[in-house]
């Protein structure tokens, strides 16, 4: 199993340029439970190569961003530091607009910590927001199934209500995907001082619906969940 570091750099800028859903699907979804503000500045948890940094900062605000990939940091520009999620320590309390984490949660095995450590680096007033594939997708058995006498794609639940982990291919090695229901990660928010404001559920996009018979089945099946707050 890895997690994600240096050894999957070259992989992961491979992966996002050639992946129309990050632009069609995954940044319009951030971009709307964001809610950032021109001159505001935010922070970009695991940023990654900077590819949603470059897109918010088309919105005038001001883009720092934190990957534990020296290579990713470097390709993300200036303004980007390397640092191991969930430890924000290293910034200021208080001193940021907003914070945002893009297909991150899901890697990290305690996403209490990190809603605690987004608290203490947003200002009272400010945002946090998220984007992860729905817990629905991440449970462990989770899967289409197809009914053999009409064709209808239907959702195999899994064992979507405990947490857990599967584990899948990523560069050549085995990621590891962490699943809690969305009532865990709401419940964690709230405890850490976040209060919900947006809360959005995405199926597949068109595009790639039509791409694929088995996707073409799953238009109302969620895909994507995003997540914006407020802080207390």
């Amino acid at each position: 199993m890895s997690a994600w570091g240096e050894d999957l750099a070259a992989w992961w800028l491979e992966e996002v340029e050639g992946d129309p859903a990050y632009r069609d699907e995954v940044l319009p979804l951030a971009s709307e439970v964001a809610g950032v503000r021109r001159g505001e500045t935010w922070l970009d948890l695991g940023c990654g190569e900077g590819r949603v940094m470059r897109a918010f900062a088309e919105l005038d605000a001001v883009m720092l961003g934190c990957d534990m990939s020296p290579t990713l940091a470097a390709h993300a520009g200036p303004g980007t530091v390397v640092a191991h999620l969930p430890d924000l320590e290293w910034v200021r309390s208080g001193s940021i607009d907003g914070a945002l984490a893009v297909l991150v949660l899901e890697h990290l095995e305690d996403h209490e910590l990190l809603l605690e450590a987004a608290a203490s680096a947003v200002r009272a007033g400010g945002r946090l927001a998220m984007v992860l594939n729905h817990p629905a997708f991440t449970a462990q058995g989770s899967a289409p199934v197809i009914d053999a006498d009409d064709g209808e794609v239907l959702w195999r639940w899994g064992g979507y209500l405990e947490p857990g982990v599967t584990y899948e291919p990523a560069g050549g090695r085995t990621m590891a995907f962490f699943h809690r229901p969305v009532g865990d990660l709401l419940e964690a928010a709230a405890r850490s001082g976040w209060a919900l404001d947006r809360f959005v559920e995405r199926a597949l996009g068109t595009a790639r619906a039509e791409s694929d018979p088995l996707l073409a089945g799953q238009t109302e099946i969620p895909r994507l969940l995003g997540l914006g707050w407020e802080r207390h």
